[in-house]
């Protein structure tokens, strides 16, 4: 898997969770990482992103309540979810917009890349 993510789970409302996301060690850089979620029957949508330089975005959905982090230029990141809302039950996604890999002693640059998700159940 080139992006896992974890961290996933069921919690009642106003609960808090952190997600994690990895990128497998042939990944020497990535420039922006996100989460996007995907609930049942909707879109996928995005949550927040970070730079490779720590800058951050957040939906107006979850501002205030997620924290997105990630060391600078670091290939991991996480996402700390608090005040947790049944409406924030969805399937999380990692991504990685830019990145560049090793595979043999050959680097190349790669665009858009996912991970496989991670469940959160939010309970009323």
């Amino acid at each position: 898997v080139q992006l896992q993510a974890s961290g996933g789970g069921l919690v009642q409302a106003g609960g808090s969770l952190r997600l994690s996301c990895a990128a497998s060690s042939n990944i020497q850089s990535i420039d922006t990482m996100g989460w996007y979620r995907q609930a049942p029957g909707k879109e996928r949508e995005l949550v927040a992103t970070i730079s490779s330089g720590g800058s951050a975005w957040y939906a107006d959905s979850v501002k205030g309540r997620f924290t997105i982090s990630r060391r600078n230029y670091e290939t991991t990141m996480h996402m700390q979810m608090d005040s947790l809302k049944p409406e924030d039950t969805a399937v999380y996604y990692c991504h990685a917009d830019r990145l560049f890999r090793v595979i043999n002693a050959v680097g190349a640059f790669e665009t858009d890349l996912w991970g496989q998700g991670t469940l959160v159940t939010v309970s009323s």
